[in-house]
């Protein structure tokens, strides 16, 4: 609830910084150099997916470095409980300072690239939309999995694009089903269940 206030909040100073923002028109017509001065951000969009994609590839090698190293354990530690860490000597709430602050530098990150491919930056980023379809890609892929957001995230497009285009008005429920589906039958998400799918196998 606080993260939900806090998000409602900034969309509401963001309002009122019109004349920084756009108010809720956002900047329009964002002005973007090619990529080297060569690959330019055309109407098809090619540029843009390579561009994307390749940001991706970087962000997943970097999480995927982070993840696997002691300060990764420790993470781990401390979401599986956090009042054992101080008896082992770790400190946990720089950990966790550490984490948001690398967290919020990747979100950022994501909000650039959002701009620069559509041209645009508006308030719907700030929105509670937003961070509830964040949420949902996160569930159905798989919470507390590096690859979890990307296999949500995947699902989560293709299912809403289809069940938009079978019912625009009320898609969102067939996504809200989706999710009380995936909830019921793989608490873990789609990776959580194929592991353990796998692991009864073996």
């Amino acid at each position: 609830m606080i993260t939900m206030g806090l998000g409602l909040l900034m969309v509401e100073v963001a309002n009122s910084l019109s004349w920084l923002t756009g108010g809720h028109d956002g900047l329009q017509g964002v002005d973007v150099w090619p990529i080297f001065n060569r690959f330019e951000f055309d109407l098809w969009g090619y540029t843009a997916y390579a561009y994307t994609f390749v940001a991706l590839l970087i962000a997943v090698a970097i999480s995927r470095r982070i993840v696997h190293s002691s300060f990764g354990l420790a993470l781990t530690g401390v979401r599986e409980n956090i009042t054992r860490m101080p008896a082992i000597g770790s400190e946990y709430r720089r950990h966790l300072q550490t984490i948001y602050v690398i967290s919020a530098t990747m979100a950022g990150l994501a909000g650039a690239l959002l701009a620069q491919t559509t041209e645009t930056a508006s308030l719907d980023t700030l929105s509670f939309q937003r961070s509830a379809d964040v949420v949902v890609m996160l569930i159905i892929g798989g919470t507390g999995r590096l690859y979890g957001g990307i296999i949500g995230a995947i699902v989560f497009m293709i299912a809403r694009d289809q069940l938009s285009g079978m019912n625009p008005q009320y898609w969102y429920f067939w996504i809200g089903l989706l999710l009380v589906v995936v909830v019921l039958v793989m608490p873990k998400g789609i990776l959580g269940g194929l592991a353990r799918l796998f692991g009864r196998a073996r």
